[in-house]
């Protein structure tokens, strides 16, 4: 019957007779036109023999194919033919056709064809919500189900409701990581304790944990967002007992916190607690660390205070020529008569950031005598800021000449000792001894303004660092532990900012510190030979001695050799780097480097740190539950290892340079 139906197709492709009219009367076809409808496509590339021998000559290439047996080998003979000119189209459509079973979520099984995830898409999704902090009713919007269906047509998009349990799957997924991670890769944790306030009034508090790794990395989480029934000292300690205990962390070095969050008296109550864990250094005599941003703003507030005549002359100065084109294209015009060479024009500031502040008044000096010839040519500003403190007088370009290089003193040590992604503890005491030694300095001026404005600054100064009982012995071995410093740095900046006495007893201090905290590390080797009455080493001929001599404790010269070394000249060293690189040569040492150095010795971030205001949720996520919200914010972090959460990263130095409209500002007309 096979060889039939072959020699009928065989003879339909030979005769060129059309087949028989098909008639109207019935629905079935004749056998020869079902059997031509079937006939295979290879004949559409082959050309059948006259003779009987059931070969068929290739179109192409003019090989002889059997067909005795079907067109299997006549099809596998064109798609690989050299000369067939629709080879390449050929290829495409079989893979093509051998991928149509990538619906609904099943895998492609073609090479050339990109494999469709429908699982990974999910949680990539999920990943991107948090991420970019995108409301979750947002998924249920019709444009998201369109651009998903074009970018992926058997993707099925999840529900708001479903969205936010997946991402408290995925809250709960990481944070079994990160638990594991810290069980592994950290030795002694340091604390930040913030708070935020939602815009329904709720009280939240943040937990931060900071810690190097074993490949001597730097990192930062957040450990819980939770909601508080206030702000005090006391409940925030005890949400964080509980956070630490949930994490199952409870060997604790340092806990920064603002200036206003913890009292002493909750500061011991956590002590105490953490004392009962065995899990103190130094007997816990230096937990406490203040977040040294929050002193440098009080002082620099004190500054402030001092010219804010001056500065609200200049600041409405600025204002104006920003108010609208018109000034704006005036004030560009006296620029170019006054032939400044300075790149970009002058910044609006906001009172509750004096680093704007700061930038307004540098900006605003450079064009001081673009604002003397616009006084000249514009008549209108004049008579507007006459209606308030009046235009900027030679006097107060003076005071902000003065006052600026101790602004930008304080401003650049706020950048450095605010960052959250790399060392800082180390930066502390160097910052803190140097603005005291330029505070005395500026104590001595001849200028009795800038003389009266220094010693109302080293007021602030001197009550948490003119006493050197108050300074946090951990920060200055951090700064030891630096080894561009050392105790030598230290000495002699102590001699600059105390008198002899004082010097003394805090180079004195400093060395007990250093010698007991190395003991602690060391496991109390030291001790471990001395005889005692409990049962301990038996010491009959007092060989003691010679074991407690400095000669035999080699622990003790690991220390004193690293302090003897040479200080490193290279100003941009990677501190981290090079513990690392020494850390065989001094292992003891190099642990403590390790934890001290993690010390954070601010509560939040350069983005934020400068502002005076409080920072609120907005009003999205102050809706959220607070389970969600804490969900949100700790998932965000570790999802983005030098992420801060709730924060926009905005670069205040690189404001708007365009003018803004009228509308904007209070109090100001268009012309």
């Amino acid at each position: 019957m096979g060889d039939d139906v072959l020699a009928s197709e065989t003879a339909e492709h030979m005769v060129s007779t059309p087949p028989p009219a098909i008639s109207n009367t019935t629905n079935v076809l004749p056998l020869r036109t079902r059997s031509r409808r079937n006939r295979s496509d290879a004949w559409n590339h082959f050309t059948a023999e006259p003779d009987s021998t059931k070969k068929a000559k290739c179109n192409y290439c003019g090989s002889l194919i059997k067909y005795d047996k079907g067109t299997s080998a006549m099809r596998a003979h064109y798609t690989r033919c050299k000369d067939n000119p629709k080879k390449d189209v050929n290829k495409r459509q079989k893979s093509v056709s051998s991928s149509t079973e990538n619906l609904e979520g099943h895998i492609c099984t073609s090479p050339t064809t990109p494999k469709f995830d429908s699982e990974a898409i999910h949680n990539e999704m999920v990943k991107m919500f948090v991420a970019l902090e995108i409301p979750f009713e947002r998924v249920d919007h019709a444009a998201f189900h369109n651009f998903m269906s074009v970018v992926q047509q058997g993707f099925k998009v999840p529900s708001s409701i479903a969205l936010t349990h997946d991402v408290l799957s995925l809250w709960e997924t990481e944070k079994t990581r990160l638990k594991k991670f810290l069980s592994q890769q950290c030795q002694r944790v340091c604390l930040t304790i913030d708070t935020w306030t939602s815009s329904q009034n709720l009280c939240y508090m943040c937990l931060t944990v900071h810690f190097i790794d074993n490949e001597w990395k730097m990192h930062k989480k957040v450990l819980n967002f939770s909601q508080v029934t206030s702000h005090s000292g006391e409940t925030m300690a005890k949400t964080m007992e509980q956070c630490l205990n949930g994490w199952g962390l409870n060997r604790v070095l340092s806990l920064t916190v603002d200036n206003a969050s913890f009292s002493d008296v909750e500061i011991l109550h956590l002590k105490n607690k953490l004392v009962s864990w065995n899990s103190l250094v130094l007997n816990g005599d230096f937990i406490h660390m203040h977040c040294c941003p929050h002193v440098l703003n009080l002082i620099v507030e004190e500054v402030l205070e001092e010219i804010g005549d001056s500065i609200m002359r200049i600041r409405a100065a600025v204002w104006y020529i920003r108010s609208s084109p018109l000034r704006f294209s005036r004030f560009k015009a006296c620029v170019e008569q006054q032939n400044i060479e300075c790149k970009g024009f002058v910044c609006l500031d906001f009172e509750t950031r004096w680093n704007t502040i700061y930038l307004m008044l540098e900006d605003a000096l450079k064009h001081q005598k673009t604002f003397e010839k616009l006084e000249t040519k514009d008549h209108q500003y004049v008579d507007e800021l006459t209606k308030e403190k009046g235009v900027p007088t030679c006097e107060d370009w003076e005071i902000v000449r003065s006052i600026l290089p101790f602004l930008k003193l304080f401003y650049d040590a706020t950048l450095r000792i605010s960052s959250s992604t790399c060392v800082t503890s180390n930066m502390y005491m160097f910052e803190v001894l140097g603005i005291g030694m330029t505070i005395k300095q500026m104590c001595n001026s001849r200028d009795e303004r800038i003389r009266l404005m220094a010693k109302n600054m080293k007021k602030k100064y001197d009550k948490y660092w003119g006493n050197p009982n108050n300074l946090n012995m951990l920060l200055l071995i951090a700064l030891v532990l630096d080894p561009r410093h050392k105790v030598k740095f230290v000495n002699w900046c102590a001699n600059q900012n105390y008198n002899g006495e004082e010097a003394t007893y805090l180079v004195d201090k400093l060395k007990s510190c250093l010698n007991s905290l190395f003991e602690e590390y060391n496991g109390g080797l030291e001790v471990s030979h001395t005889n005692s009455k409990e049962g301990g080493y038996n010491d009959p001929y007092g060989f003691n001695k010679f074991y407690q001599s400095s000669e035999c404790n080699k622990f003790e010269s690991e220390l004193t050799k690293y302090l003897d070394e040479a200080l490193e000249s290279r100003g941009d060293l990677d501190v981290l780097n090079w513990w690392k690189l020494n850390s065989s040569r001094f292992p003891i040492v190099a642990n403590i480097a390790r934890d001290v150095l993690a010390i954070p010795v601010s509560t939040v971030t350069s983005e934020s740190v400068f502002s005076v205001g409080g920072r609120v949720l907005d009003s999205y996520r102050s809706s959220l539950p607070s389970t969600t919200l804490e969900a949100l914010i700790c998932t965000q972090d570790w999802l983005m290892e030098t992420s801060s959460p709730l924060l926009t990263n905005v670069d205040f130095e690189k404001i708007e340079q365009e003018p803004i409209s009228s509308n904007d500002v209070a109090g100001l007309d268009d012309d």
